[in-house]
This record gives C-alpha cells, structure tokens and sequence, in this order.
C-alpha cells in the first residue's frame, strides 16, 4: 500500500518508516556476522561488501560482465517485443477464429518451465550466446503476448466504430485507435518481461557461461570467495530495481495522455 500523499505529516512519517527499516536491517546484517566464527565464515558483513563491490567497479570487472549481461537479456527481449507485439494484436480480436484455435496451445506453452526447457535449448543451440538469448526470447514473449491480446480486447468498440466511419484504414487504425488503446498494457507486459528476462538469465548464465553477472555468482561460489559472492548478488539486486524503475518511467511518460485525460 502507498503512502497517502494528501495528509503530509503520515506521508513523511511513511516514507521514514521505510528508512528506518532499511537501515535496521543494515545493522543487524553488520552485527550478525560477529555473533560467532561460523556465521563469520558465511555471511560477510555490508561495509566488506561494499569494499569488494568498490574494487570490483574499479578495476572494470562489475562493469564487464553487466554490459554483457544487459546485452544478452536486451537481445532476447527486442526479439520477443518483434514477435509478441504484433501476434498479440492479430489475436487480439481481429481474426477471433484463428485466436480460439491457437489460443489453448499458446497457454499451454507460456505455462511450461522455462528451466525444464534449458537443457533443450542448449542441444539445439549450443552453449555459446545464441542459446541464452533464445531462453530470454522464450521466458520475454510469453507476458508481451498475452497483455497484448488483453490489451487490444479492452479497446472500446466505440472507438473503433468511429474511426472507421470516419474513413481510417486499416493502418491508421491500428496505429491511432488500438495500440494507444492497448499501449498500458503492452508497456506493462514489457516490463514484467525484461524483469523475466533479466533474472532468468542469471540463471542460464550459471550453467553454461563465462562472463556476465551469472557467471560472476557461480564463480565466487565455487571458489568459495564469500565476500564476492554478496557483493555480485547486491548488483543483481540493484540492477534489478533499476531496470524496473527505468520502465515504470517509461510508462509514466508514455501514458501522460491518460493521466492528463
């Protein structure tokens, strides 16, 4: 639940209740590991995470291995947005016969687990970059397509009628009447995707990669380098918040019209 903005002083009192949750569990992170050797050993406290995450931004190694995973994940996503986009329009409403026919099908495949098919994907792929972005176009089309259709559904007929008694084509139409109509959801099938993609991807980079922040993970882990193993998994983390702040913006933007409206 969000804060209510239109009473000030509960909105301030929110917001630091949110900063005061943070920061006592900073601290209790930072004491934890100096309750005994054993938890020492485990778990490394934020100021060592910190001061591994700083030495690895500044030799340039944190910075490699995000371009390379951003880079995987924006692959598959774009290809996914190609295909999702216009198939979920088609199915959406205009060719009602064909979208009963495949629409069973293309539910059963969005609900199998994308791991179960990794194994697949690497036999017909390979292991190299071409498998890892056919597993993000796979776990990406999936919320496109389907907020598409429900998208392009929602659109009200009474928009549609007019525009075509005004004389619109079948292109303008489409252009100026459904995809604004059905822009919110398509925007927010978009960011539940990269959201997808981006995690999904760490994990494929775990089984068969050699750089990215996956691999990072993985590497620290099998070499039991504590320290490098947190610091790699707080990056995921803000990358993660990041990448969905970035299409919460995008979709602020895009859709001030409605606000507005």
């Amino acid at each position: 639940m969000s804060c209510p903005r239109y009473r000030p002083f509960r909105y301030h009192l929110c917001q630091r209740a949110g900063v005061l949750s943070l920061g006592l569990f900073l601290v209790a992170w930072e004491l934890i590991p100096h309750l005994s050797e054993q938890t020492a050993y485990f778990v490394a406290p934020p100021s060592t995470v910190l001061r591994t995450f700083w030495e690895l931004a500044r030799t340039g190694e944190l910075l490699q291995h995000v371009s390379i995973s951003f880079a995987r994940a924006i692959g598959g996503l774009v290809l996914a947005a190609f295909v999702g986009v216009p198939l979920g329009v088609l199915l959406g409403g205009w060719f009602p016969l064909f979208e009963r026919a495949v629409n069973p099908v293309l539910r059963l495949l969005g609900e199998i687990n994308p791991f179960s098919l990794f194994p697949l994907f690497m036999i017909f792929f390979g292991i190299g970059e071409t498998s890892k972005c056919a597993m993000i176009f796979w776990v990406s089309l999936w919320p496109i397509l389907f907020n598409t259709m429900t998208g392009v559904r929602g659109v009200d007929p009474a928009y549609v009628k007019t525009a075509r008694s005004m004389g619109a084509g079948l292109g303008t139409l489409l252009l100026r009447v459904v995809l604004p109509g059905a822009s919110p959801l398509i925007l927010n099938g978009l960011k539940i995707g990269a959201g997808t993609s981006f995690f999904m991807l760490i994990a494929a980079e775990m089984i068969g990669a050699s750089a990215g922040l996956g691999w990072l993970v993985w590497n620290a882990q099998i070499t039991y380098q504590i320290p490098k193993l947190f610091a790699a998994t707080v990056a995921i983390s803000v990358l993660g918040l990041l990448l969905n702040g970035f299409f919460t913006l995008i979709e602020r933007r895009a859709l001030s019209w409605r606000d507005a409206g």
